[in-house]
């Protein structure tokens, strides 16, 4: 009997950092049909909101108001789905004998769940007798609806799913790629774990010179035959940068128009996911249908910008838009890069943090050489100079990122006049 840690005072809109958790070790469900039929809006409120969870996105769900007399009618003219989730207010011996008059109209292998609301161990023990898949006491969460369906049709048996990172910069030019690519290094050479860096900028992407890799095939091949990817085919596009990294390599020429449809990338994604424990998504700064879909689907987002005001103005539209669309995840992650360049007023790391509400994870120094000379030479910012600063700086990046050590907070200044700057600007 399932009967998860609700605080029913919270506001609805929220879900508690232990919920968060649990949700971040979920796997997506994959595509299969959910009806449910709920007597109260505690009830429909969380399971509406975990059809709109990232890792339900497969799944269709539909909700009807009316408990297991309404499911009845329903299902006299029309199909039961994969899985059928029934509240129930009835004392136990009723609602039993509704579910008996239901069982009559649905499909062998329909599975169905039955929220009530009196625990009761014998009660539990009764249902599942007569295949019920899972009996949860109500109130319930978003996150107890997802981890019920996920633990009835993710297999636990199956391959581990690789971790995804999206990288995206605030601004053209602030230096996204390059950190995506040296924390994919890092995470390769520090944990001799396999990585997998995708450089979804078909156009104008970079991977290639920072990695010194010229490859014949790369994602194109992939992105434009979706109907031939699987792990083998993906393995031949793959350019081995080093014993453990390995790149989808973007052409990098403007031989036609790269187009997308919002799914585009999603199959390539899923398929690299299942071949390396870490996939690193170089994400142009563009808001498109599939570049939005990506973000939403990746398991951690890193935002890199400069300390500008239009870079505050942009990261701030970012992670307000992500949090929208990714209401069950910590927000994105974000590191100022380029910060101290000669001459040109900068906004501090604590008054770019303070009207986001994200503490930088790190702030890099504007160090013009090292990155020039890496840049130039097609190499890693640890291979130029290990003992560097900045190298330290992102191999904790790759630390954090990784769950190896946490992120520290620190506290936050007043942000003065900035924020009144920041609201003119707007109008």
């Amino acid at each position: 009997m399932t009967n998860l840690a609700y605080d029913p005072s919270e506001d609805d809109d929220n879900i508690s950092r232990q919920d968060i958790a649990a949700m971040q070790a979920l796997r997506p469900v994959p595509r299969i049909s959910v009806q449910a039929f709920c007597e109260t809006e505690g009830v429909a409120n969380p399971i509406e909101r975990a059809g709109q969870d990232r890792r339900m996105a497969k799944a269709h769900l539909k909700v009807h108001m009316g408990g297991i007399p309404t499911a009845i009618d329903f299902y006299h003219s029309a199909p039961t789905p994969n899985l059928i989730v029934l509240e129930t207010r009835a004392e136990p011996k009723e609602m039993l004998e509704q579910l008996g008059r239901l069982a009559e109209y649905c499909d062998p292998t329909s599975k169905v769940v039955v929220i009530g609301h009196y625990n009761d161990v014998g009660l539990y023990r009764e249902l599942i007798r007569n295949g019920i898949s899972e009996y949860v006491v109500a109130p319930v969460s978003m996150a107890d609806i997802v981890a019920v369906i996920a633990s009835i049709f993710v297999d636990p048996e199956a391959a581990p799913i690789g971790r995804s990172m999206a990288f995206i910069g605030a601004k053209g030019g602030v230096g996204s790629s390059t950190i995506a690519h040296n924390v994919a290094w890092a995470v390769s050479s520090l944990f001799q774990s396999e990585v997998v860096v995708a450089d979804l900028d078909l156009a104008f992407g970079t991977a290639n010179i920072n990695f010194d890799q010229d490859p014949a095939q790369g994602i194109a091949e992939a992105v434009f035959s979706p109907e031939r990817i699987d792990e083998v085919y993906l393995d031949r596009l793959l350019a081995q940068c080093a014993e453990h990294l390995s790149l989808l390599a973007a052409p990098s020429t403007l031989d036609r128009v790269y187009d997308f449809e919002p799914e585009a990338f999603s199959q390539i994604i899923d398929t690299a996911q299942r071949t390396a424990p870490v996939l690193v998504l170089d994400v142009p700064h563009i808001w498109s249908g599939w570049s939005k879909n990506t973000l939403i689907k990746a398991d951690e987002i890193i935002i890199t910008a400069t300390p500008e005001l239009a870079n505050l103005r942009n990261t701030k539209n970012l992670v307000d838009m992500l949090k929208r669309l990714r209401p069950n995840d910590p927000p994105p992650k974000l590191i100022l890069n380029q910060a101290g360049v000669p001459k040109r007023p900068e906004i501090s790391a604590n008054d770019f943090a303070e009207p986001l509400g994200i503490t930088p994870m790190a702030v890099i120094p504007f160090e013009p050489l090292l990155f020039g000379n890496a840049a130039n030479n097609g190499r890693m910012l640890g291979e130029m100079d290990a003992k560097n600063p900045v190298v330290a700086t992102l191999n904790e990046i790759a630390h954090v990122l990784t769950g190896r050590s946490e992120l520290k907070s620190k506290k936050k200044s007043s942000l003065g006049g900035l924020l009144g700057k920041f609201k003119r600007n707007k109008k």
